[in-house]
């Protein structure tokens, strides 16, 4: 099986805001994704939110505090956290979730997630 290459698979789409799944293990997705802007406040009832900045900057924003990532960094968010992912600039990001977690908290107003 080859490699995954995140940069690659990062150049073959522009949006924001769609994450694209690159593998899959244990159930989970591990999802590529560019941002920039503010997403919107959300919360996952059931999952923790795993966020890895692989280029930029983002601001977690939540009620309890914010928090700063730059390249390299990671943060989760707890299950149940009101959250809002922010980047002034284009940023890209790695992201782990247990497969088909709506990106928005709630499957109704969720991105479709791709597969590349």
């Amino acid at each position: 099986m080859p490699a995954v290459n995140l940069a690659q698979k990062l150049s073959t789409f522009s949006d924001h805001w769609a994450p694209r799944v690159v593998t899959e293990f244990n159930g989970h997705d591990v999802m590529v994704v560019k941002v920039k802007g503010e997403f919107r406040w959300h919360q996952h009832d059931d999952t923790d939110d795993f966020f890895l900045v692989l280029r930029g900057r983002i601001t977690i924003q939540m009620h309890e505090g914010n928090v700063d990532l730059g390249p390299g960094e990671l943060f989760v968010v707890p299950k149940g956290v009101q959250h809002c992912p922010v980047a002034i600039e284009e940023a890209h990001l790695l992201l782990i979730e247990p497969r088909g977690t709506p990106n928005t908290g709630d499957q109704a107003t969720a991105a479709t997630r791709a597969v590349i």
